[in-house]
């Protein structure tokens, strides 16, 4: 990672979502964040303050809580940090509907996240989730 907002991203998925720390959510996230297009998350749509996008993350984390992202690529252009990802995590607890399951799933998504100076506005994001159901099912 050669650049600020490289370095935040990978920040943000290592610290924040693969382990957690929401107290690096003040850091990275700006105080409005809008979740631009996320089909099947229950944000997609919304504009997030910290203390909801801590709600978030915390809430998305419960059902799979080791879960893990390994960033395959990223790449930067003017205001925006792509990146491409590859998730895994125990189903611990009931999500949408299904009891905890105790296997292993993975997914593999593309997330844009975009910047206004150093924090992280929002992203844009596309993922795997219908093959994160069928793994539970």
């Amino acid at each position: 990672m050669n650049s600020a907002p490289k370095a935040s991203v990978a920040r943000l998925l290592q610290e924040v979502w693969s382990l957690g720390d929401v107290s690096a959510v003040s850091d990275l996230i700006a105080g409005r964040y809008t979740v631009f297009h996320d089909p099947g998350d229950p944000w997609d749509g919304q504009i997030l303050d910290r203390a909801g996008y801590v709600t978030r993350v915390l809430q998305s984390r419960a059902p799979f809580p080791d879960q893990s992202f390994s960033i395959c690529e990223m790449l930067e252009e003017k205001d925006r940090v792509a990146v491409t990802w590859r998730w895994k995590g125990t189903h611990r607890l009931p999500v949408a509907g299904i009891a905890a399951t105790n296997r292993l799933v993975h997914m593999t998504g593309a997330t844009v996240y975009s910047f206004e100076g150093p924090s992280i506005v929002g992203h844009w994001q596309v993922t795997d989730r219908l093959g994160v159901f069928r793994q539970l099912s």
